[in-house]
């Protein structure tokens, strides 16, 4: 896995994203569509698009194991390519999308004639300087020396602030997280958000465990570090006291970072103070400075994350050499613009991403200039995607299911047995209120001040960084832009916005196998359907449930529904906390808890405005079969079908320590041992292993 930079200043620091996940317990509403019986189904079976037959495992028992049963086959014949560290329907369908956006890219590469400071002369030079390798290896690292000459020449502690904000606006990751998003606690105005960060590695177990794989994680971390400062030129022996000091420095801060589950209590992660008791508070980090010379000034309060990362933060500063601080400002820079450095660059943070993930190769050039341009000017050249690959009707027919959806999820609020009518009438209102965003932004990005040219991949590498930065905090002060969207329009993900109380769906997600306007409703219910219910029920999931309508951080809950709603969601949590993928590695419940809800909400919620919509169609009347299954069964195989992966020990090990998602198996399975809905749709009977003991189900929507 690269080496995840922060991008300072850039990056809304404290706005929560929450991409697909897994979800709550079972129905314990009174009767609905979704707990009715099966309706009789109709002979002949005809075949139908959606579902890979040949992809079913039938020597597997689906009331046994629904992950194998559902996509047994498919595993066994998908092995994951060298170049990949997981594999899935959503790499299949990235293989796909990546093919059109290659061939807009290398049309825009190869226009040379485009208008100057035109969206096609940026997207097409930015892409032709990444692909030009032989320009980088000449260049070298020219376009970086000014930055580490600017390192080079802070003189003393007083003078660090203002390179720690050049730092901060090349977003190179460096010492911690800073940026402006919406106040979580007043919605309608931007505030500077300070957080935790300046880690190189993953997460801040890496650092503190001492099992030996993270051991041996830590060994080629310092590798990585050594071979990399004497590629700068430095002697083998400075290189090596260089990633020691690195090394200790980063571990300091490791030690002081709350852990992944700690993070996800917004309410804790809430410290507003004044930049006066801030500065007085933690006086070496300079922040008054930092402000000022990074366009803030004006900010008299910020909310700070973790009030007691930057007190050690302040105690390094003080107490580290200041050559030990200048180089890891040195390393935080050089290492966040590896792939656009000589390749021998590259190749080294390569080498250590492999211990991580067990990748054998970097996937292709072109595949990283693209994810690399889609990443600085998507939605640029996401305007060509989406005329290529999304129409109008499939923008309709998403906006009708996720009007289904909404009106399925505020039938089971108000049908919910356990809630108090003061806590659903708040409930129905966030639900109301929700914003849903398909396919494309209304408003597009504007890049005009952003200087992009075919000369320097590396210059246009840092120009995009300081112009992200700008695009950032120009906001403060500002109206809430609502426009905005934090994914570009290619990706193949789907996310939840609580401060904005948004979902949004970019139109690469809205493709087949996810989405098929072709395919029968049961399918696309399933699929992404189940994206949908998944990201709508976030609104409601441990985290989500603690902003209102208006995206603040408020209680709204009554204390007993607020108690009784915790109750039943720790029933997930020791669920999921009971998996084990490997030998000795067992799923997190508390890191997994709001992904796993909105599995499980989601899917419960999806499934009976399928019902709903089968009803329309069919009435009382019989439901054909289609590839010999009843709607009810398509609808879990088209849920099972887009979640079945292969993955590579070390990136499971990763997965299960620094991810939110629970591994695709049990993304597949926990939500159904739960559900009536399945074992009635299979036929599953009491002390087979997909179906929990009545006492033991989750139950919440």
């Amino acid at each position: 896995m690269k080496k995840q930079v922060a991008l300072t200043w850039t990056l809304a620091a404290g706005l929560v994203l929450t991409g697909c996940a897994t979800s709550t317990p079972a129905s314990d509403t009174t009767a609905t569509a979704a707990s009715a019986p099966t309706t009789a189904t109709a002979e002949p079976t005809i075949k139908g698009v959606g579902i890979d037959v040949a992809d079913i495992d039938r020597s597997v028992e689906p009331c046994e194991d629904f992950f194998q049963f559902s996509g047994g086959n498919w595993l066994k014949t998908n092995p994951i390519p060298a170049y990949a560290s997981s594999w899935g329907p959503r790499n299949l369908l990235g293989d796909r999308t990546q093919a059109l956006l290659r061939q807009l890219l290398e049309e825009a590469a190869a226009n040379t004639s485009a208008e100057k400071g035109s969206n096609a002369q940026k997207v097409g030079d930015y892409y032709a300087s990444g692909m030009d390798s032989m320009a980088i290896e000449k260049a070298g690292t020219t376009a970086l020396k000014p930055e580490l000459a600017r390192i080079a020449a802070t003189k003393d502690l007083k003078s660090l602030p203002a390179t720690v904000a050049y730092q901060q606006q090349l977003g190179t990751g460096g010492f911690f997280r800073a940026g402006v998003s919406p106040d979580r606690k007043n919605s309608t105005v931007y505030a500077v958000n300070l957080n935790q960060g300046g880690l190189s590695m993953p997460d801040r177990d890496y650092y503190l465990k001492d099992d030996a794989r993270s051991k041996a994680i830590r060994d080629a971390f310092v590798t990585y570090m050594t071979n990399t400062f004497q590629l700068i030129g430095d002697p083998a022996a400075t290189a090596t006291k260089k990633a020691a000091a690195i090394l200790r420095l980063e571990t300091r801060l490791a030690k002081a970072s709350k852990t992944r589950v700690e993070l996800r209590d917004p309410n804790a992660n809430y410290n507003k103070m004044t930049v006066a008791a801030f500065h007085q508070q933690f006086p070496t980090i300079g922040l008054p400075t930092i402000l000022a010379q990074n366009k803030l000034g004006t900010a008299k309060e910020v909310i700070v994350g973790q009030p007691q990362f930057f007190q050690e933060l302040n105690a390094v500063l003080k107490t580290e050499s200041l050559a030990d601080l200048k180089t890891y400002m040195q390393w935080q820079l050089v290492s966040s613009v590896t792939s656009a450095l000589p390749k021998a660059y590259s190749d080294e943070a390569f080498r250590f991403a492999q211990v991580q993930s067990g990748a054998k190769q970097q996937p292709v050039r072109w595949k990283r200039m693209l994810a690399a341009t889609d990443n600085t000017l998507g939605e640029a050249f996401g305007q060509l995607y989406v005329d290529k690959a999304f129409s109008p009707e499939a923008k309709q027919k998403a906006l009708d299911m996720v009007a289904n959806v909404k009106e399925s999820m505020a039938e089971h609020i108000q049908t919910n047995t356990w809630m108090s009518d003061a806590t659903k009438a708040e409930a129905l209102k966030k639900l109301n209120a929700l914003r849903v965003k398909i396919g494309y932004p209304d408003k597009w990005k504007d890049y005009s001040a952003l200087n992009i040219a075919r000369d320097s991949y590396l210059q246009n590498v840092l120009n995009a960084r300081k112009w992200n930065y700008q695009q950032n905090v120009q906001k403060y002060g500002q109206p809430i832009d609502r426009n905005e969207w934090s994914m570009t329009p290619p990706t193949i993900n789907a996310y939840y916005n609580p401060p904005m109380n948004e979902i949004v769906f970019p139109a690469g997600y809205l493709q087949p196998p996810f989405f098929d306007p072709n395919a029968d409703d049961a399918v696309n219910y399933g699929a992404i359907g189940g994206v949908m219910g998944h990201e709508m029920t976030h609104g409601f999931d441990d985290q989500g449930r603690q902003y209102d309508s208006q995206g603040n951080l408020r209680d709204w809950w009554t204390k007993a529904d607020g108690e009784e709603f915790t109750k039943r969601a720790a029933v997930v949590g020791t669920q999921y906390s009971a998996f084990s993928p490997l030998d000795s590695v067992y799923v997190n419940g508390k890191l997994t808890m709001g992904e796993n809800l909105a599995d499980f909400a989601g899917l419960t919620i999806v499934y009976a405005a399928l019902q709903k919509q089968l009803q329309k169609q069919y009435g009382n009347g019989p439901r054909p079969k289609i590839d010999g299954f009843t709607p009810e069964q398509r609808f879990f195989l088209s849920w099972a079908q887009l979640r079945r992966t292969n993955i590579r020990p070390e990136a499971l090990r990763q997965q299960v320590l620094t991810d939110p998602h629970s591994p695709g198996q049990y993304r597949t399975i926990g939500p159904l041992m739960n559900m009536p809905q399945f074992y009635e749709a299979f036929g599953c009977k009491e002390g087979q292993k997909m179906v929990r003991a009545e006492a033991d189900r989750a139950k919440i929507w």
